[in-house]
């Protein structure tokens, strides 16, 4: 005997969209029980002889609002996903009803592409293996190291969110796992097998912003030699990470708060939208509602990226983690005919570090220590700890980037430079290998020195070909 098909409940006081949505889903192979009101919805969830993989609710019915169904079918069947149907330009509806619990949203006039493709994330979610198909292999271990109890919640949240397709805001220090976070969500959602796009939105310049999100066209500007996608249809069925969000400028947050909300992009030089099904996850280092009161970053983006919140603990709030996360970044260190070791006390010492940086400053520490190690084994002066403390504690500050570019690139009198280009990455180099040098190449306190992110240096530093020298 055959598998019996998924069964989705609809619930829509319109007889015509309800219609429409049942002949859809009955296309799609799906087995459909309606609904009009409320009342009637709570009978059929009472009485079904097994669970729905799906509920499909208006915000509004006759007999009550479709919140309400969103907040029983979540607390009742914790298996069976819940989306709602909400009116056009009903944004603050969609955002409410996520954070009550919802799957995902479809607005009105309901377009079929995207319903289907809503209703395809969500069976994937409770999907068994296939007959004849092999069980699924053991899951990978989590990227996010440690076994403290504030991680293990972290984990635990992690797991929670997954199964939503609700837009999540990632906030922690720098160097405290953003990425991986993000990455540990999408590995454990229904969009797992689809593509993770990681975008870091301050190391994008501002002309380029729009092309690089949504793409363009063939000959929309001199340049243009061929059609290119942009990270949006990148990531289309999978996961958008808009990293350092905050520094998006504002007229590229107005733009992608209407790719967000409309679920549609335009390439550049195209007269027509595409649909997209990305769900977004943002971070920063930065307080966003505190963005938004000095007016550097939109309330309305504020409210559309932040329905879920995820903070990430730093590492000096989880100490115990340190074995752990050492035993990791040394593995990765070291090869198999050459281990690499901790001496005695090493532990210890770097308990008592506040790790500004975060996990990214430990494998900084741990990398530089390696360089000056006897034989693979790091010991207590090898962290050089004292020093980055001290660097830490009394920065000194740079001179003036005009005053060290005058020192560092002096040009003729009344001469101009050759190259522009040339003549300020030559500035920007000589500034960053200060700073790199100050701070013994200590990439995240040399960011800080500078103020700018971590992986803005980074990139600076690739661009510019700047490599920290061999012991």
């Amino acid at each position: 005997m055959s598998a019996r098909s998924p069964r989705v409940l609809v619930v829509d006081d319109e007889a015509d969209l309800r219609e429409l949505l049942e002949l859809t889903l009955l296309k799609m192979g799906l087995d459909v029980d309606s609904a009009a009101t409320l009342g009637e919805a709570r009978a059929l969830l009472a009485t079904a002889e097994r669970e729905y993989q799906l509920v499909l609710t208006d915000m509004r019915l006759p007999d009550g609002l479709g919140l309400e169904l969103v907040r029983e079918v979540t607390a009742a069947y914790k298996n069976t996903p819940v989306a709602v149907v909400t009116a056009f330009g009903s944004a603050d509806n969609a955002v409410v009803a996520l954070k009550a619990g919802a799957f995902d949203y479809i607005s009105k006039p309901v377009a079929l592409d995207q319903l289907r493709l809503m209703v395809q994330s969500a069976l994937r979610l409770n999907a068994a293996p296939a007959a004849g198909q092999a069980p699924a292999a053991t899951p990978t271990a989590s990227r996010l190291r440690g076994e403290s109890a504030v991680i293990q919640a972290l984990r635990a949240q992690i797991a929670r969110l997954a199964r939503s397709m609700a837009p999540i805001a990632i906030h922690g220090e720098s160097g405290s796992g953003k990425e991986l976070a993000a990455r540990e969500i999408h590995a454990q959602s229904s969009r797992a097998a689809q593509p993770f796009i990681a975008v870091n939105c301050g190391a994008i310049p501002e002309a380029l912003m729009e092309a690089e999100f949504f793409g363009y066209r063939k000959g929309a500007f001199t340049g243009a030699a061929d059609e290119r996608d942009g990270f949006f249809q990148a990531a289309n069925g999978g996961t958008l990470m808009l990293d350092e969000v905050a520094d998006l400028p504002l007229a590229m947050q107005v733009k992608l708060l209407r790719a967000i909300q409309e679920r549609r992009v335009r390439k550049i030089g195209a007269t027509a939208e595409e649909p997209v099904d990305v769900r977004i996850i943002s971070a920063t280092h930065k307080n966003l509602a505190q963005c938004v009161e000095q007016g550097s970053f939109r309330q309305d983006l504020f409210y559309r990226l932040n329905v879920i919140e995820l903070g990430l603990p730093p590492l000096r709030e989880r100490l115990d983690d340190l074995p752990v996360l050492t035993g990791a970044i040394l593995e990765r260190l070291g090869t198999f005919e050459h281990k690499v070791v901790l001496g005695p006390g090493v532990l210890e010492a770097l308990r008592g570090y506040s790790f500004p940086g975060n996990v990214r400053e430990l494998e900084n520490i741990l990398e530089r220590a390696l360089a000056f190690a006897d034989d693979g084994v790091i010991q207590v002066d090898d962290l050089s700890l004292k020093g980055a403390r001290m660097a830490e504690a009394a920065p000194q500050p740079l001179a003036e980037p005009a005053a060290v570019a005058a020192a560092a690139v002096p040009a003729p009198p009344d001469a101009l430079p050759s190259s522009l280009p040339d003549y300020l990455n030559q500035v920007e180099r000589d500034i960053i290998l200060r700073a790199l040098a100050q701070t013994q190449f200590n990439r995240t306190q040399a960011a800080q020195l500078l103020g700018i992110s971590f992986r803005q240096l980074r990139y600076q530093m690739q661009k510019l070909n700047i490599q920290e020298p061999e012991a």
